[in-house]
């Protein structure tokens, strides 16, 4: 064969007597055409199976975390607020027997009261992200949130021996945790929410240092809207006209994309209230914690719950 007759897949190679890479324009365009064809033929996803590990190789030193927490979607971390109940910011409903339980609405041990409120039953699903997206069994959840008129329990005027709306339940074989509950407020400067925190079992619940993950759940407005137009709930209504997902300080980042709850049901009947969770053992807890200020004070994520007789959303027995 001559040196002009050179070919490369079968096409001729206009400049024989130099590299690939530089047989020029019309020959690169050829060769573009070929792989479109390709691709037709076999398809996207071996291609895009290639690009993926090519982009995984070659950007991993550069994107660091941010790639990371974007390709597992593990739940942000989230400050605890200044009530979180945990022990790390005063009062601690965690070493308390009786704090394993699924039915939240009472208070138990020194307390009496029940809150009142729209039935919520919640749900959270919590996913092992470094066992392989599995469920993670046995793991310890903590939920706390304020109660219709937006005080919490240990913290709050008139609250502080009642402990209602604080539970720990222990994630089954699906991951799953669950409690019965009321539907929370919204206060002054945030968006209805509950809190959780992760611990790895049930004996780690009582030092906070132990959560693997804290976190915040977002109730959708259509929810909050037809929640707080019943009684009970009036000052609601204003405080949630004034926010918006996206100007809470702390779903404000992204809009709540991963923690806004999927929810069901009506005021008459009760809402239920799911989120899937998941969770990454191999990264550093960056929530939770001593949040700045103390108890008295409203750091970030805290909000300003009402101050005076807390007695709106409570009832004692008899």
């Amino acid at each position: 064969m001559r040196d002009d007759e050179q070919t490369y897949r079968g096409r001729r190679l206009p400049r024989p007597h130099e590299e690939l890479v530089d047989q020029g324009l019309g020959f690169d365009v050829g060769t573009l055409l070929d792989r479109r064809r390709a691709l037709r033929i076999f398809g996207v996803g071996a291609v895009f199976a290639g690009l993926t590990a090519c982009g995984a190789a070659g950007t991993a030193a550069t994107t660091g975390a941010t790639t990371t927490a974007r390709a597992t979607g593990e739940i942000p971390d989230e400050t605890a607020g200044p009530y979180p109940g945990d022990g790390s910011n005063g009062p601690d409903v965690l070493e308390q027997s009786g704090i394993v339980r699924s039915d939240i609405r009472s208070s138990f041990g020194t307390g009496s009261a029940v809150a009142e409120g729209v039935p919520m039953a919640l749900e959270l699903s919590i996913v092992d992200v470094a066992g392989g997206d599995v469920p993670f069994e046995g793991v310890a959840v903590y939920v706390w949130h304020c109660d219709r008129a937006g005080g919490y329990s240990m913290y709050s005027d008139g609250l502080e021996d009642e402990n209602y709306l604080r539970g720990v339940q222990i994630a089954d074989a699906t991951g799953k945790v669950a409690f019965t509950s009321t539907f929370p407020a919204c206060y002054t400067g945030r968006w209805p929410h509950v809190h959780f925190e992760v611990y790895p079992d049930q004996a780690g619940i009582t030092d906070s240092a132990n959560a693997i993950a804290t976190s915040q759940l977002a109730l959708p407005k259509d929810a909050c809207d037809a929640v707080y137009a019943g009684t009970g709930y009036e000052s609601s209504v204003a405080n949630l006209a004034q926010l918006t997902l996206d100007t809470d300080n702390v779903f404000g980042d992204d809009g709540g994309e991963s923690q806004l709850a999927t929810v069901t049901g009506d005021p008459a009947s009760g809402y239920r209230v799911t989120l899937r969770a998941r969770v990454d053992t191999r990264t550093e807890p960056t929530g939770g914690g001593t949040p700045p200020g103390g108890g008295g004070n409203t750091p970030p994520g805290g909000g300003t719950p009402p101050t005076g007789p807390a007695t709106a959303g409570r009832t004692r027995p008899a």
